[in-house]
């Protein structure tokens, strides 16, 4: 098996273990990275940045020019570092696995549609598994990266560092995450942003399931928290995760829907609804997107089915643009 393969979620969930997965992936994603159009953006280059007219050509440095046919310049660990915070929603809509609860239903369901994710991690796993790798990629790079959890409100908090131990460290809490039922996104948002201290970049793993039917004003208040992130200086990207089935909605006949956060359910005809929920789903998510947008803040749209290198591309532009 190819390193690049663990790069698939429907792959990566046959491996048990968080820090195996979490090295894989990253693996996976740097053999990739090695032999693409991207290979700039490889974490070997983490502390130098691109030549620029009038720099001190005694900077330049010529191992890397012999590599890639570039010229750049080293930079003090100073100017390189920067500090990460892993922020994981606790919400019981994220521990959903739609393709094996539409199994175990006997749901109807055009499994050709999904082609490899007929079989892939709930929301929650998806985001844990990319939360570690990226946690493993900044201890690669040397740079500071903390973990915090929130349901109603912040539930842990592991303050930012660079040293190895502090990835056994973050993977083991993450291993043992529960999602436990409602959660409160803005408010865990403002708390954090009055806690942390000095610029860093806050990537935030939630699905952004709306709790009303009214989800525009839920939106419009997490993006108010969005914005305070943003008016302290940091850099953010949410990392919007949804299932396979959320997305695709390949179902048929009469489904019992059920809402995982309270004991309501309902029974729809799947078919008749499908082309206005996914045309909500398209709507849901290119509102986040511009708004997201327009507050400088970073915007990834995933679901369950999607290789985990899309987001560590996405991070290692991010950081390029921004801090590099």
């Amino acid at each position: 098996m190819t390193a690049e393969k663990y790069l698939r979620p429907e792959v990566i969930r046959q491996v048990a273990r968080l820090d195996l997965r979490a090295k894989f992936i990253v693996e996976g994603f740097l053999t990739g990275l090695h032999s693409s159009p991207f290979q700039g953006f490889s974490v070997e280059f983490s502390e130098h940045r691109k030549y620029n007219p009038g720099d001190d050509l005694k900077s330049l440095d010529w191992h890397v020019y012999a590599k890639t046919g570039k010229y750049f310049v080293k930079k003090f660990r100073a100017e390189t570092n920067m500090t990460g915070y892993l922020v994981m929603d606790l919400s019981k809509s994220m521990d959903w696995n739609g393709p094996a609860e539409a199994r175990k239903a006997g749901v109807k369901i055009d499994w050709s549609a999904l082609g490899a994710a007929d079989e892939t991690l709930t929301k929650f796993d998806y985001a844990v598994c990319l939360a570690a790798a990226l946690g493993y990629l900044m201890i690669y790079q040397q740079d500071p990266v903390g973990l915090v959890a929130f349901d109603t409100k912040l539930t842990t908090v592991i303050p930012p560092k660079s040293k190895r131990s502090q990835l056994g460290t973050i993977l083991s809490v993450l291993a043992n995450l529960k999602p436990v039922g409602q959660t409160n996104i803005p408010d865990s948002l403002f708390q954090l942003a009055s806690m942390i201290k000095g610029k860093s970049l806050i990537m935030l793993f939630t699905d952004l399931l709306p709790t009303t039917d009214d989800w525009k004003t839920e939106a419009d208040a997490l993006l108010r928290s969005l914005y305070r992130l943003r008016y302290s200086g940091h850099e953010v990207i949410v990392f919007h995760v949804l299932d396979v089935l959320e997305t695709k909605f390949p179902l048929a006949g009469l489904v019992d829907f059920q809402d995982v956060e309270s004991a309501d359910h309902k029974e729809i005809d799947a078919q008749g609804i499908a082309d206005d929920y996914r045309k909500f789903v398209d709507e849901f998510r290119a509102y986040y997107k511009a708004e997201c947008a327009g507050a400088n803040v970073d915007y990834v749209a995933m679901d369950t089915s999607v290789g985990f290198d899309k987001a560590l591309l996405d991070y290692l532009i991010l950081r390029q643009r921004r801090f590099g």
